[in-house]
C-alpha cells in the first residue's frame, strides 16, 4: 500500500469527536474514578471498608431516604405537570411561532438553577413574595398561616418543580409528535373512542419514554445541591448537603466519607440514568 493511500485510509472522521472523548475523560471518568477510589481509601493511604460502612449510620440513611423521597416527588410533579404542558403544545392548536416560544422558554428554565433560582423562589413565594402578597391582599390566602414554609421538604420540592416541569416537556414533546396519525385513524376506524386509543393504543406506546423521563428527572433532582444550601443552608438535611458539609475543607469535615457519599449519589443516579437509557431504547422502536 503506498503512503498516500495509507494516508487516506486513516480514521480521519473519528477526529470529529476526539474534543468530547477528551472533555469526557478529563471531566467525567477520571473524576468518577478518583472519587470511587477515594471511597476505599483511609487518611493514611491504605484500603479501607470503613468509609462504605459509615453510610449506614442513621443520619446518613436518613439524610439518603430524605433525598430519594424530595427526587421522586419533584419528578412525579414534574412529570405531570410537563406532561400536560406538552399535549396541549402538540395539541392544543397552538401557533408555530408561540410553540416556538414555549420550548425555548422551556430550553432556559430547565437550565435555571443554584443561586438565581433560589432568589427567584424567594421573590416569588417568600413572605412577601409577589405570588405569596397577591393571594393574601386579593384572595385572602395566606399561605403561611396555612403552613407553607419554604425551609422543609414541600417547599424545596416545590423549588425543584421549577426546573423539573420544563425539563419534562423538553424531553416528552418529540415522543408525542412522534405518535403517528395512521394510529389514531386506524383506532377510530374499529371504533375506539378518544379515551380508549389514549388507554390502549398512545399511552403504552409512550410508556417507556414517560417512565425514563421520570427516572433523568429523578437523577435530575437527586444531584442537585446548589439550589437546596441557598434556600436551607445546613437546616434540611440531604444528601447533596451532607456531601457539601463533609468536603468543603473545614477541621471537622471527613474528605473521604465525602468520597464514599459521592460514590454512593454516583450509584444511584447511574441506575436512574441506566433507566432513562433502556426506556429510551424500547420507546425508540415505536416512534421510529
Amino acid at each position: 500500500m503506498t503512503s498516500s493511500r495509507l494516508w487516506r485510509s486513516l480514521p480521519w472522521n473519528g477526529l470529529g469527536v476526539l474534543p468530547f472523548v477528551l472533555f469526557a475523560v478529563l471531566f467525567l471518568l477520571l473524576p468518577t474514578a478518583h472519587i470511587v477510589a477515594g471511597a476505599f481509601v483511609d487518611a493514611a493511604g491504605g484500603f479501607t471498608l470503613k468509609n462504605i460502612f459509615n453510610l449506614f449510620r442513621p443520619e446518613i440513611i436518613n439524610a439518603f431516604w430524605l433525598s430519594i423521597r424530595l427526587s421522586l416527588t419533584s419528578a412525579v410533579i414534574g412529570c405531570g405537570i410537563g406532561f400536560a404542558i406538552a399535549l396541549a403544545v402538540v395539541f392544543g392548536g397552538l401557533p408555530r411561532a408561540l410553540r416556538g416560544v414555549v420550548m425555548t422558554f422551556s430550553g432556559v428554565t430547565s437550565n435555571f438553577a443554584g443561586v438565581p433560582l433560589a432568589f427567584a423562589y424567594v421573590a416569588t413565594l417568600g413572605r412577601v413574595g409577589f405570588v405569596t402578597v397577591l393571594l393574601r391582599d386579593w384572595f385572602g390566602v395566606n399561605l403561611y398561616a396555612l403552613g407553607f414554609n419554604m425551609i422543609s421538604f414541600w417547599g424545596l420540592t416545590a423549588a425543584y418543580v421549577f426546573f423539573q416541569i420544563p425539563l419534562m416537556v423538553l424531553i416528552i414533546t418529540p415522543a408525542i409528535d412522534g405518535l403517528r396519525r395512521e394510529w389514531r385513524e386506524a383506532a377510530e376506524v374499529l371504533g375506539a373512542s378518544n379515551a380508549q386509543y389514549w388507554r390502549l393504543v398512545a399511552l403504552p406506546v409512550l410508556a417507556p419514554s414517560l417512565l425514563g423521563t421520570l427516572a433523568l428527572l429523578f437523577a435530575n433532582a437527586f444531584g442537585a445541591v446548589a439550589t437546596a444550601i441557598a434556600l436551607t443552608g445546613s437546616l434540611l438535611s440531604i444528601a447533596p448537603i451532607l456531601l457539601f458539609n463533609q468536603i468543603r475543607g473545614d477541621v471537622l469535615g471527613d474528605p473521604h466519607l465525602g468520597y464514599a457519599l459521592a460514590f454512593a449519589m454516583i450509584v444511584i443516579t447511574g441506575v436512574s440514568n441506566g433507566v432513562y437509557v433502556v426506556m429510551r431504547a424500547r420507546a425508540e422502536r415505536w416512534l421510529k
